[in-house]
C-alpha cells in the first residue's frame, strides 16, 4: 500500500521539475520578440526633394530604433532613439531630419551624395533584433540639357518657319510667272491668228 503512494509522490516530483523547468525557460524567453515590416524597399527620388523611409515595427517591450546610411562614401549613422525616450541625431543630419513614433524617418533636401542603402535595426529590450533595408536612388535634374533642348527646338520651330515661308513665296513666284507666261503665249498666238487672217 505504501509503494504506491511513493510510486504516484516520485511521479508527481518529476512532473513537477518537468513543469517548473518549461515555466521557467517560458518566463526567460522573450515575450514575442519583435517584427519590422518596409513596404516601399526601393525609392526613387530628385535632387532637393523630400523622401520617407517608411518602416513599421511591432514589439511587446520597448525598442531601440536606429538608421545608418551606407554608400560609396562610407557609413554613417543618421538617429537613433529609444520608443518613448531620446533621439539621438547624428550633427550631419541635425536639420534634415525628422524621426517618427513607428520607426520611420524623413529625409529632407536630398542631394546626390544620399543615394544608396538605408538600414534601420529594431532592437527589443530582450536583446530581439529585427533589420530592414531601403535602396535609395537619387537622380539630377539637369537644367543645362533641358536649356539646351529648348533652345534647339526654338531653332528647330524658327527654321521650319522660314523654310515654309520660303516655299511660299517660292510658290506664289511660280504661280506668277506662269501666269505670265501663259497670258505672253496667248497674246502671241493671237497676234498670229490676227496676222492670217489679215494674209487671208
Amino acid at each position: 500500500l505504501m509503494r504506491p503512494l511513493q510510486g504516484c509522490r516520485g511521479r508527481g516530483v518529476v512532473v513537477g521539475t518537468v513543469t517548473l523547468c518549461l515555466a521557467a525557460g517560458w518566463a526567460l524567453q522573450t515575450p514575442g520578440g519583435v517584427s519590422l515590416l518596409v513596404p516601399q524597399p526601393n525609392i526613387n527620388a530628385t535632387v532637393a526633394q523630400n523622401i520617407l523611409l517608411s518602416v513599421e515595427y511591432s514589439c511587446q517591450g520597448v525598442a531601440t530604433i536606429e538608421w545608418k546610411h551606407v554608400s560609396s562614401w562610407g557609413t554613417t549613422s543618421i538617429v537613433e532613439w529609444r520608443s518613448g525616450n531620446y533621439v539621438n541625431i547624428s550633427t550631419v543630419y541635425k536639420d534634415r531630419v525628422t524621426a517618427f513614433e513607428n520607426g520611420s524617418i524623413q529625409l529632407r533636401n536630398v542631394g546626390m551624395r544620399d543615394a544608396g542603402y538605408y538600414f534601420v535595426t529594431v532592437t527589443e529590450e530582450h536583446g530581439t533584433n529585427a533589420y530592414g533595408t531601403i535602396i535609395v536612388n537619387v537622380y539630377e535634374i539637369i537644367y543645362e540639357d533641358l536649356h539646351f533642348v529648348a533652345v534647339l527646338f526654338a531653332f528647330l520651330a524658327a527654321v521650319s518657319a522660314i523654310l515654309i515661308c520660303f516655299m511660299w513665296l517660292c510658290n506664289k513666284s511660280l504661280h506668277l510667272f506662269q501666269k505670265k507666261t501663259t497670258h505672253k503665249l496667248t497674246a502671241s498666238t493671237t497676234e498670229e491668228i490676227e496676222l492670217e487672217t489679215i494674209e487671208c
